[in-house]
């Protein structure tokens, strides 16, 4: 907008020099002169329009649920059920500890944050497996901290540019990451975090139904596996824009040593 006014100001003194001049021969060479300086003005001042709104074009991954250097808050969310739905997972976990080979088979085949399919073996009778299902779909989002993000685009040409994903709160984490669009590929402490399929969640999902991107990181040495997730997205009525992150690293052993998650619930500006 700054611009703009520059530009109308700089058009208004051109006229009015124009007004002054008197004499018509000594006129008629300054409004050439004039001419010539504006369209040089006008030049200039569309480079730089159409610079400063190259510079700051969002990647699609995260538009348009994001804006550049504008602050969005949002919550630090659980998903919770109701209580009710606990005596239910309780006989799962029985029957899977009478055979404990058969339920991670069978866990394995299954999409994860999504409930198990039915079958017998889970120790649920299909009225009660019915009964559990409908408890999953009254599960709701509960806010555990408010928390604010902010997208800011850094470096240059030389060196390449990058977008950050800047976070107060309990999402401070997530500043330590950097998006590269070239590469597509996200950078934390840890080293590159590759591209995945895109999110599809159906409605039955934890988060409910939503489509996003996501990345990974995966390493293991000796001692232990460390598995890093950022996924950023928006659901499917376009309500709200999710950002979902987990850092993992478990022993050679398996025992897990260190478990950060969180999942970032924010309203979607451009929605209705």
């Amino acid at each position: 907008m700054s611009y703009l006014w520059v530009y109308l100001v700089v058009d208004l003194w051109f006229f009015l020099i124009s007004l002054l001049i008197t004499k018509v021969s000594f006129r008629r060479q300054v409004m050439t002169t004039s001419k010539k300086i504006r369209f040089l003005f006008q030049t200039s001042i569309f480079i730089a329009f159409v610079e400063l709104l190259s510079g700051q074009e969002v990647p699609d991954v995260f538009g348009p649920i994001l804006k550049p250097d504008l602050d969005v808050k949002g919550e630090l969310v659980v998903v919770l059920p109701p209580e009710e739905i606990q005596s239910y997972i309780n006989k799962v976990k029985q029957a899977s500890a009478r055979d404990p080979e058969w339920f991670k088979e069978f866990s394995a085949k299954s999409k994860p944050g999504i409930p198990l399919p039915y079958d017998e073996k889970l120790g649920l009778s299909p009225k009660e497996y019915q009964e559990y299902r409908e408890l999953w779909d009254k599960r709701e989002f509960k806010a555990v901290a408010p928390v604010s993000l902010r997208l800011t685009k850094v470096g240059d040409e030389a060196v390449g540019f990058r977008w950050k994903l800047r976070g107060s709160g309990e999402a401070a984490r997530l500043s330590l990451l950097s998006y590269l669009p070239k590469e597509d590929v996200v950078v934390s402490t840890n080293g590159k975090m590759a591209r995945l399929e895109d999110i599809d969640a159906p409605a039955e999902s934890i988060l409910g139904a939503w489509k996003g991107r996501e990345w990974r990181f995966e390493e293991e040495t000796g001692l232990s596996k460390v598995k890093e997730n950022f996924a950023i997205g928006e659901t499917v009525d376009g309500k709200y824009g999710l950002v979902v992150y987990r850092l993992q690293d478990v022993s050679s052993a398996g025992s897990l040593l260190f478990d950060k998650r969180m999942v970032i619930r924010f309203p979607n500006p451009d929605a209705k």
